[in-house]
């Protein structure tokens, strides 16, 4: 796990973990929006519509219920637009979520993935160094936990396994 600090607040999570896959299986799930609700472990994914994404500008739609965090009840349920900013095949994938939030929040998810013994190594990450300032004013961030992220790694694992059956 890796914490980058910037002026004296931390912007960015990483967290790693070693998938027993190739980073081809690995990827297969991330790039499906139904694999992001499958891994989530934040709670908010409800679900998804739309392709896998193969490219940079790819959009997909997720179904949200903020009420799984507790934090902000009044936001209910709601859509986001999920837009792929990063793309490299079995290799990179990250994105940042248009939606009901004006001016968009400028925050990044993603995955890295190297090959591993054992299998991958993925490297998760959240990055809210680039915020709206809007949003920075708000000091909310980070909406998701560094132990959220590791839970995910953890369920992502377990569905790249048993998409194997």
């Amino acid at each position: 796990m890796i914490t980058v600090q910037s002026a004296g607040m931390s912007e960015r999570i990483e967290v790693s973990r070693t998938v027993d896959a190739d980073p081809g299986e690995v990827f297969a799930v991330l790039r499906d929006p139904q694999g992001h609700v499958d891994v989530d472990a934040s709670g908010m994914l409800m679900d998804a519509t739309g392709e896998p994404v193969s490219a940079v500008g790819d959009t997909f739609v997720v179904h949200m219920d903020r009420e799984a965090l507790g934090d902000i009840p009044e936001l209910g349920k709601y859509d986001v637009t999920v837009s792929i900013t990063r793309y490299e095949q079995d290799r990179e994938i990250a994105w940042t979520i248009v939606g009901v939030a004006r001016p968009p929040i400028g925050h990044v998810y993603g995955y890295r993935l190297e090959p591993a013994d054992g299998g991958t190594r993925v490297v998760q990450y959240y990055d809210w160094s680039d915020i709206a300032p809007e949003w920075r004013e708000k000091d909310i961030f980070p909406i998701v936990s560094e132990a959220s992220l590791k839970a995910t790694l953890g369920i992502l694992d377990r569905t790249v396994r048993r998409r194997r059956v």
